[in-house]
């Protein structure tokens, strides 16, 4: 039986329908998210309007019941799980395109639709939301704005933030706010929608959302660069952010990851490489060469063993099968995994990945790197056995390890991934202590009972 009020559950039976779900069964359904946490709510809630949101967080705050919104549940710092029982919130019904305005570049759309259907449905207005997290078929829109998602082409067309221009939302008050203009300028007030994405639904619930689309490129090119080691790598990402062509995608791989990726995934890798960049330029057809060329000549520099174009989109696509085959790739070294997604500045990349390696030497524990090198956002992935005691407390350990070593680089806790429960008590130690009071004013201001997925994002 759900522990919630017997009154509440009738204010929501009444504002629901069927949409609401006190079964065990249904419930422990929506209890855990890719972090593998999981805890059981009491009740969910599949709201289908804006209305019906405002009457589940209401009838919450009466009775200072948790909220917890939730998109589909890929995100992997236990964000949508809900630590103290309440209410989970599922957008997913709310998942309706409102609008395309290819005029104005923008959609409008509801939390729940897809990020992949919402791509297919642009392109045949030439169009794309350049957000692409690997996650971006089964990911929602409200989720990837819930934790900033960003993904490779953040590097040129910037992450969710970026790309967002206006929100609907409810706050934990149950009132509904709107923030933004459909315009590329604005300057009256403060800049709200920017706020609420990343705040991982502890300051509202995103009910609806404004984007900015950008026109999908004419031609596009790739580039496979190989180098000696992680220091000539690292080099020339920073020579190719210095340059006047900003790459639509920069990718990097420390020499583990290579290796996975020629031995597992089947890449045609030779075996002296130590790391290896994916490049790609985008734009129009007739100047894409030149871009190319440029990108090249930065590229190619002391330690590059090989750096090359692709000859044709084929090819191009097996380029990236190299980088996509990573992830299955990495279950042949361990079964389980810890993938945190640390962020330095570009030049000490190389200091990061010495540090990883270090430390996984310490803890006896594989350690691949990989990711989003143009914006100093890679992804470290901590290989152990779940079933093993003491790898489990080895793999914790190394972790804790890799954010302060992010940290002391002059980085921070998360590029794309947020904070959620997994990094949550790293905070103080990456933000000083009167803007961490800041934030915990501002989450006072938008939800003055504390309901909206207490316990994530902000340390007790």
């Amino acid at each position: 039986m759900s522990a919630l009020p017997a009154d509440l559950l009738r204010t929501l039976a009444d504002a629901l329908g069927n949409g609401l779900r006190t079964d065990p069964g249904e419930r422990l359904t929506y209890g855990y998210d890719n972090s593998k946490r999981q805890a059981m709510p009491d009740a969910v809630a599949l709201p289908t309007t804006v209305e019906q949101v405002v009457a589940i967080v209401r009838g919450c705050r009466a009775h200072r019941v948790p909220v917890i919104a939730r998109g589909r549940g890929t995100n992997t710092t236990g964000a949508s799980v809900p630590v103290d029982g309440g209410i989970v919130v599922s957008l997913e019904r709310m998942n309706r395109i409102l609008d395309i305005r290819p005029g104005d570049r923008c959609a409008i759309v509801q939390p729940g639709v897809l990020n992949g259907e919402l791509q297919r449905a642009l392109a045949p207005h030439g169009l794309f939301w350049p957000p692409d997290p690997t996650s971006a078929d089964f990911s929602s829109v409200g989720g990837n704005l819930a934790c900033n998602a960003g993904g490779p082409r953040a590097v040129k067309y910037g992450a969710s933030r970026d790309n967002v221009l206006a929100l609907v939302a409810v706050t934990g008050a149950g009132e509904v706010i709107r923030c933004g203009s459909a315009t590329t300028k604005g300057a009256t007030g403060y800049d709200l929608q920017r706020l609420l994405v990343g705040s991982e639904g502890t300051l509202a619930l995103i009910v609806e959302a404004t984007l900015r689309l950008t026109p999908l490129p004419q031609a596009r090119r790739a580039i496979r660069a190989l180098y000696r080691d992680v220091d000539a790598a690292a080099a020339a990402v920073a020579r190719l952010m210095a340059q006047p062509v900003t790459p639509s995608m920069l990718e990097f791989m420390d020499g583990d990851a290579v290796r996975l990726a020629r031995d597992v995934g089947g890449a045609d890798l030779p075996h002296d490489v130590g790391a290896l960049l994916m490049i790609e330029a985008d734009g129009d057809a007739q100047t894409l060469s030149h871009a190319v060329d440029a990108l090249l000549a930065a590229a190619r520099g002391d330690g590059c063993l090989a750096a090359e174009p692709a000859a044709d989109e084929a090819a191009r696509e097996r380029l990236w099968a190299a980088r996509k085959a990573l992830t299955p790739a990495l279950r042949s070294l361990a079964p389980g995994k810890i993938n945190e997604d640390v962020v330095v500045p570009v030049s000490r990349i190389p200091d990061l990945v010495a540090g990883v390696q270090a430390l996984s030497r310490s803890h006896a524990l594989p350690i691949v790197c990989f990711g989003h090198a143009g914006n100093g956002n890679l992804h470290v992935n901590l290989m152990y056995d779940p079933a093993d005691a003491d790898q489990a407390t080895r793999a914790q350990a190394a972790m804790t390890d890799v954010f302060v070593l992010a940290l002391s680089l002059g980085g921070t806790l998360s590029g794309e991934h947020g904070i959620g429960l997994a990094k949550r008590d790293f905070m103080p130690q990456a933000v000083d202590a009167p803007t961490l009071a800041l934030m915990r004013q501002l989450k006072s201001v938008f939800d003055p009972d504390g309901i909206l997925n207490p316990g994530k994002l902000l340390p007790p």
